[in-house]
């Protein structure tokens, strides 16, 4: 009886069977339904990224330089994914992305927009509705890691009619604010805010310079990430893209590792060539403890000389899309489904 009712064909007989010789696409297969006897919260999605990284959720974002640096790497690892710094990047830009991803705390925002104590509040008014929220700190020339002078709300401004004023002569300064230490955490963090009735807790480090912010309003609306991919000393998990035509390959792949990158990804349209096997073999002979992953392949036998040289994972998948210049400009790839 039951086999009278099979119908349709099982994926090992279309893709494993040596007399195929059709390739599928995405749009020449589709799965039938079956019987349901679990429910959603029984599904456990977790898979393997590489031979030692696994992902909550198994989803990576692309080593494109319009898809992942740190914001988007850290996004993808809080939600059980990974992301690949792209390598477009001059080498100390890329490894200043992957210190982002790996010094990240939840609850702290590492990249507050800083302004200078010269700013005008024509300007400061400007900034506010392209940002989209009214406080900022104030240092000496408006970067990140620089000496703290204050800090300017939508409270120090209210009542400010002149819009010449500078930031400066309307600002709270630094020593009446009420400040944190660097290496505080998030629940000490949040007492502070709670206590001081602030809501905005800067982040110094012994010579005052602004290393973090903490946001009463991100604290109220952050949520647990029970996924997040993290590392052995809990910090979130990040590879970088890293191009065997680079010039300075081995010492970008050197700074990355220093950097605490967990995933070398060896960024290349056709990964079966020399340039790569000879740089996935040095990478594992001079770190060994970094994952590798090669590629792109689209064969088994592809796949396997990048095995042979040491890979731990594998990009699958060459001149598949319609805008693929695989594809169009070499006429190379392979039907994947």
């Amino acid at each position: 009886m039951d086999a009278d009712l099979l119908d349709g064909h099982a994926a090992k007989d279309i893709f494993q069977s040596c007399g195929t010789t059709t390739a599928y696409a995405y749009d020449d297969v589709i799965c039938l339904p079956g019987h349901i006897d679990f429910g959603v919260t029984d599904v456990v999605m977790e898979s393997s990224f590489t031979k030692k990284i696994s992902l909550k959720t198994p989803i990576v974002s692309s080593p494109m330089d319009t898809v992942t640096e740190s914001k988007m790497a850290i996004g993808m690892a809080l939600e059980g994914g990974i992301g690949v710094i792209h390598t477009s990047l001059p080498l100390e830009g890329q490894v200043k992305e992957v210190m982002r991803v790996k010094k990240y705390k939840r609850g702290f925002i590492s990249d507050p927009v800083c302004i200078t104590p010269s700013m005008l509040l024509a300007d400061l008014d400007r900034l506010r509705s392209q940002c989209g929220f009214s406080g900022f700190p104030v240092t000496v020339d408006g970067k990140m890691g620089s000496q703290l002078l204050g800090l300017v709300t939508k409270r120090d401004t209210d009542f400010v009619r002149d819009p010449g004023a500078t930031v400066s002569s309307i600002m709270t300064a630094v020593g009446d604010l009420v400040t944190g230490e660097d290496g505080v955490d998030l629940v000490k963090a949040n007492a502070i805010l709670k206590d001081s009735k602030r809501s905005k807790l800067p982040i110094l480090d012994t010579e005052r310079r602004l290393v973090a912010l903490v946001a009463r309003t991100d604290l109220q609306k952050n949520a647990d990430f029970p996924f997040a991919t993290k590392d052995k000393n809990k910090s979130l998990r990040v590879a970088a893209a890293v191009s065997p035509r680079l010039s300075d390959k081995h010492e970008r792949v050197r700074a990355l590792v220093a950097a605490g990158v967990d995933a070398i990804v060896v960024d290349n349209r056709q990964g079966d060539n020399e340039e790569q096997l000879l740089l996935v073999r040095w990478i594992k002979q001079e770190f060994p403890g970094v994952e590798v992953v090669g590629g792109n392949v689209a064969t088994a036998r592809q796949a396997c000389h990048l095995i042979d040289a040491g890979v731990d994972a594998l990009r699958v998948g060459m001149g598949i899309g319609t805008i693929s210049t695989a594809q169009q400009e070499r006429a190379c790839g392979r039907a994947q489904a």
